[in-house]
């Protein structure tokens, strides 16, 4: 399934984030579609396939007590219209 993830620092935390970055490798089971940095804050935003929750679940931990992490299922607008009742 598709996730897109949207990690949020305070600033302070700025430095344990770009160490802890720096060392991290995503698991066996995430494919990375891609990357994002919010140039204006501390926000990071990642789109990626995975198919066991576990997989997910696991990697966020590794980054929970530095910054909140949201994992939010996302479609394709013209995949999600197709499924939708026309009318």
């Amino acid at each position: 399934m598709l996730f897109m993830d949207i990690w949020t620092w305070e600033p302070e935390r700025r430095n344990e984030m770009e160490k802890r970055w720096a060392e991290w490798k995503y698991p066996e089971g995430i494919k990375v579609i891609g990357e994002w940095l919010d140039l204006t804050g501390n926000r990071f935003f990642l789109l990626y396939v995975v198919e066991d929750p576990k997989v997910l679940l696991e990697a966020n931990y590794y980054w929970t007590d530095l910054a909140k992490v949201e994992s939010v299922p996302v479609m394709e607008f013209e995949e999600v219209s197709k499924l939708l009742p026309k009318g």
